[in-house]
């Protein structure tokens, strides 16, 4: 069974204003347009032909077709024009005593100050769909921090103390903590000040890239913790897999993201939204190294598929140059095109076609699709 769904975007500060309508073909809203949710998220749950939302469809009919009652993922196009917040997300084992902890207090999970709002975790895997896309993902190697911090002279000066401490976790543990908590704010003016300034052929982009945070956040001490990140610039189709307790930050470009199904979300800076630094210093992680980058591993004719170590989702890329592709499926899948016009089809004679923007789900009667057309679409599925 093959069923056409649809969303509005949301509307949120950072979102673009030409992404999404350029990918559509379409004339902009004149609004911010950040995010489209393919899926049954109870946030904004799609909508199928009929005008019921996806949840309420799977609830009455999903079933019949071999489909869960809930959706293990969800799938976006996520289009940023500034940076969202700097967050992190915590272990299943983290989500669930946070939550019983939260509870047992009182907290409603509607609550502004609440951090803990289900059970899950949050893995997440977004991949490039534009030429370019910027983002901010874990903590860089200490000794390059260093070397960056020597561009910023005497008003880095407490920052680079604390990154001191000989071993990099602990190092990387008390630099957030000054950023987050432990700077002044003379401290931070001056910090700020020092970043307009600088001058580094090693850290050129990170500079560039901070100067352009601190036009957006005015004053916001997570632009001290973007300076600690890794700066990762994907070319069209590669993708960057964030795991549990990895710091990150998407920064500008159009992706499709698919993540698992949760809404725990700690946040470390670039937003006014609350900020609860001992529990977010509690579930991150500060192992240094590079971001995880995830190119696709080809796996058929156009097919390549983005390995992730999560069994929540999988992610897999699927270009049509004209001639039919036969795509096997491992359960409840949602198909997204992002270029040119392809056709989805069934075992049961039905067909879909998909332009730019445009979503089908295809439900677990169908144990593979046909492809047909031109183009290039993405395919969310559980994890193998």
């Amino acid at each position: 069974m093959l069923v056409p769904i649809a969303n509005d975007p949301r509307d949120y500060a950072w979102g673009s204003t030409t992404l999404l309508a350029d990918l559509e073909g379409r004339e902009p809203s004149g609004r911010p347009e950040a995010e489209v949710w393919f899926g049954d998220h109870p946030g904004s749950p799609a909508r199928v032909a009929d005008g019921r939302t996806l949840d309420a469809w799977l609830a009455a009919e999903g079933r019949a077709a071999g489909a869960p009652e809930r959706l293990p993922y969800l799938l976006k196009l996520l289009a940023a024009a500034s940076a969202l917040s700097i967050q992190a997300h915590p272990t299943i084992a983290q989500a669930q005593e946070g939550f019983a902890r939260e509870d047992a207090a009182g907290v409603p999970v509607d609550a502004a100050h609440r951090t803990y709002r289900d059970l899950n975790h949050k893995p997440e895997l977004i991949v490039a769909v534009s030429d370019e896309f910027v983002a901010l993902a874990g903590l860089r190697e200490v000794g390059d921090t260093r070397r960056l911090l020597a561009a910023l002279g005497d008003a880095a000066a407490p920052l680079s103390a604390a990154l001191a401490a000989s071993d990099p976790e602990t190092a990387l543990r008390r630099a957030l903590v000054w950023a987050l908590s432990g700077a002044t704010p003379d401290d931070l003016s001056a910090f700020l000040a020092a970043v307009h300034s600088a001058r580094s052929d090693e850290f050129a982009a990170e500079l560039d890239n901070a100067r352009r945070l601190i036009a957006e956040h005015p004053g916001d001490p997570g632009v001290v913790v973007a300076l600690l990140m890794n700066l990762v610039t994907l070319r069209r189709g590669e993708g960057l897999f964030v795991d549990a307790g990895v710091l990150h930050a998407y920064v500008r470009g159009l992706g499709v993201e698919i993540m698992a199904a949760s809404d725990n979300v700690l946040r470390g800076g670039l937003t006014p939204k609350h900020i609860d630094v001992d529990e977010l210093l509690s579930i991150v992680d500060t192992t240094p190294g590079p971001a995880r980058v995830v190119r696709p591993r080809p796996d058929g004719e156009g097919i390549g598929r983005y390995d992730v170590p999560v069994a929540d989702f999988a992610l897999t890329s699927v270009e049509v140059r004209g001639s039919a592709v036969e795509v096997p499926l491992s359960g409840t899948a949602l198909v997204v095109a992002t270029e040119g016009d392809v056709t989805v089809a069934g075992g049961g004679g039905d067909a879909v076609p998909l332009r730019p923007g445009r979503a089908v789900l295809v439900a677990p009667d169908e144990s593979a699709v046909v492809l047909h057309g031109t183009g290039r679409v993405y395919f969310a599925e559980p994890g193998r």
